[in-house]
């Protein structure tokens, strides 16, 4: 066993929720306690375990059987941030700073350093967390594959498998109707999941937040199909696509949320647009959450898992302030405020967008 000063760890999952944070959860558990003789103490609800004090230990006995399981055992949310909290004084509801419960509640449970798995806003948290004092380690989940400084997310290949089975699916019910499907995907301000899905499943044209579009190529593009005697068409739509010109359809805003703005709505004003033109009957699917759930793929489950003991790794050595990353087939790790310091959005110039431009994929410009 190798040898460590830190003896018990805090765990929690924050953010919206991805395939294979129970086999993170259950990699910090296993090798915590196995390599390190750790105690590892689960927080319930991302940080808003840590501010009410919900917690419990886990032991090997909590994590038998979750590593094919999608969601999270300890529950996850995309609110509660400490350093913005929502509380009602009077008659109003006003945000106030309460990160120095979670310092009591650390305190209490006897816990010297947190490992944080999360997106951006659960990283960032961590991030200022740590600058307050507490040792945190990070781990990178997001669905949407946007965090810069590391190769690929966890949860991002199993939307992707997805997305994919619904475009094989809208491939049938398309061709049978004669119909143009519009598949609106998730992915925040980055296309991974629309353009990569759309190159997977074969779809005609993918409209991507970084690539914004003219309603009137993608007309032309559906014209043309119409005139090679291809009776249907098959669009991909990421949720924060845009028009040239225009701006993200926002659905709504959560002002306690750690990123107020809810996208959604894009692939009903696309597919409204190319029916009005064309004449197509046009139906729309959102795949929503969806997306979220299931069982996480092999690679996400392998991936997941190398970042969980990676991370108990980095406490071990003391290596706090960091979070665990993939670099090419390695796991390394980056400080905070690099992993946080740029969106890892769909380059333009990219080989994925020029393969998609050499088959023939619309791109909406």
């Amino acid at each position: 066993m190798a040898k460590t000063v830190v003896k018990r760890i805090g765990v929690l999952t924050g953010g919206g929720d991805a395939p294979g944070l129970n086999a993170v959860i259950r990699a910090v558990v296993k090798t915590a306690i196995r390599e390190y003789g750790m105690t590892v103490v689960g927080f319930e609800n991302g940080f808003g375990g840590l501010i009410k004090n919900q917690a419990r230990e886990l032991t090997e006995a909590d994590v038998v059987g979750i590593l094919p399981r999608g969601g999270t055992i300890l529950g996850t949310t995309n609110r509660d941030n400490p350093f913005h909290y929502p509380v009602i004084k009077g008659d109003k509801k006003v945000f106030v700073d309460v990160s120095d419960r979670i310092f009591e509640n650390i305190s209490i449970h006897g816990i010297e350093a947190l490992i944080v798995i999360g997106g951006d806003g659960s990283l960032s948290i961590g991030k200022e967390l740590y600058e307050k004092g507490l040792k945190v380690v990070g781990v990178p989940k997001t669905i949407d594959n946007d965090l810069s400084a590391t190769d690929q997310t966890f949860g991002f290949d199993t939307a992707l498998a997805t997305a994919t089975e619904a475009i094989d699916k809208l491939h049938t019910t398309a061709e049978s109707h004669h119909r143009v499907m519009v598949l609106e995907v998730m992915g925040r301000y980055a296309g991974w999941i629309a353009l990569a899905s759309g190159l997977a499943g074969g779809a005609d044209v993918i409209l991507i937040p970084e690539i914004p579009y003219n309603i009137e190529v993608v007309i032309e593009k559906i014209n043309a199909r119409s005139q090679e005697r291809k009776k249907f068409s098959i669009i991909v739509v990421a949720e924060g696509a845009k028009p040239l010109g225009g701006e993200m359809v926002v659905q709504k805003r959560v002002e306690d949320s750690f990123d107020p703005i809810r996208l959604g709505g894009i692939g009903n004003l696309v597919a409204q647009e190319v029916e009005a033109a064309t004449g197509k009957e046009t139906r729309v699917t959102v795949l929503g959450h969806l997306q979220r759930g299931g069982s996480p793929t092999a690679f996400d489950r392998i991936l997941a898992t190398r970042y969980g003991t990676g991370a108990v790794n980095l406490v071990a050595e003391g290596k706090f302030g960091r979070m665990v990353c993939l670099k090419g087939q390695n796991i390394e790790s980056v400080p905070l405020e690099t992993a946080l310091g740029e969106m890892h959005t769909v380059p333009v110039d990219g080989e994925l967008v020029r393969v998609a431009r050499q088959l023939g994929i619309c791109l909406g410009d």
